[in-house]
């Protein structure tokens, strides 16, 4: 999350007039992460959150999303849905850029993950893939596996600049998930960027996901792969393959992994961890002047891509 357009209190209470949510006692903006504009709402009835869409968000895009969470709560899973207006609108708009509404998630994120806090992200994620189960609608991966190499093209000066060598390192690594990549495991919808400011947890259990705006269709156990990128990685830079089982139990609880699915999880992985290098890169130095932002550390993720390319001994296994 993060504030790029700034609301005043004006434009604020003429967006709200259009929903039956009481009147504005407070707003103010939520300076994290690095796609949207993001608003706290407090109202005399609740608390919700005001997205404001801009960046890589692509208009076209938002249904899915929106419809997405819409059917994840509708079927148990704890989110931050989209509240409706009057009329029935979930999208609207506001200083001429798509936003909405959504509800107050209760709970909160850890910064530093345990091996009981990835076994329940695990878990939550193995129920967000099975609750999207029959949701209709699609959306292509656009920073999958076939984007890396047209997304990299235009930032290897940028690479080399983060740190000499390393633009002919990535494209090393390009080369490599390209000829290995796997074509044929279980796909569906994934949430795609499933990191614990995303998840919530109330007295150490799952509590719910938010921020769904990279979600596609995808591998599932590719999304897992991402995830214990996130979850399961220490300060230091090495691997927690105790954390990263946990998590593949947690998931497990939910839905089974298949022997397939398991056998490519180091690839997944890695390319999971180039994903990341590349839009961080591209946010280092892209992130305007003003905004109340804090770019991500493209240098966390070429440091778990060395990890990657040493090999994981027991991770998928």
């Amino acid at each position: 999350m993060a504030v790029y357009t700034d609301i005043t209190d004006a434009e604020l209470a003429g967006f709200l007039a259009d929903y039956d949510v009481g009147a504005p006692l407070s707003f103010k903006g939520v300076a994290e992460g690095v796609e949207n504009s993001n608003f706290m709402v407090e109202t005399d009835r609740g608390r919700y959150f005001l997205t404001v869409y801009e960046r890589r968000v692509n208009a076209t895009d938002l249904p899915f999303f929106l419809g997405l969470m819409q059917w994840l709560a509708a079927h148990g899973y704890p989110t931050a849905a989209p509240i409706p207006d009057r009329d029935g609108a979930i999208l609207k708009s506001i200083r001429d850029k798509p936003a909405a509404l959504v509800a107050f998630l209760p709970g909160l994120s850890t910064r530093r993950p345990t091996v009981a806090h990835c076994r329940e992200a695990g878990e939550g994620l193995g129920w967000l893939h099975q609750a999207a189960t029959g949701f209709a609608m699609r959306r292509v991966n656009t920073l999958g596996q076939t984007a890396w190499a047209s997304y990299f093209a235009p930032l290897s000066a940028e690479a080399d600049a983060l740190k000499p060598g390393l633009a002919t390192t990535i494209k090393a690594d390009i080369a490599l998930l390209q000829s290995g990549w796997p074509d044929d495991l279980p796909q569906g919808v994934v949430h795609a960027d499933f990191f614990p400011d995303n998840v919530f947890f109330i007295d150490g259990r799952f509590a719910g996901a938010i921020d769904f705006y990279f979600a596609a269709w995808d591998m599932l156990a590719y999304d897992v792969a991402v995830a214990v990128n996130a979850w399961c990685f220490e300060a230091d830079g090495s691997f927690n393959l105790t954390s990263a089982r946990a998590f593949l139990d947690g998931y497990g609880r939910r839905r089974t992994l298949s022997a397939a699915e398991r056998a490519a999880l180091p690839i997944l992985a890695h390319g999971a961890a180039l994903r990341f290098f590349l839009t961080r890169l591209h946010d280092w130095r892209a992130t305007p002047p003003g905004s109340l932002v804090r770019p991500k550390d493209p240098l966390e993720y070429e440091r778990k891509l060395a990890v990657h390319r040493a090999g994981l001994p027991g991770f998928g296994t």
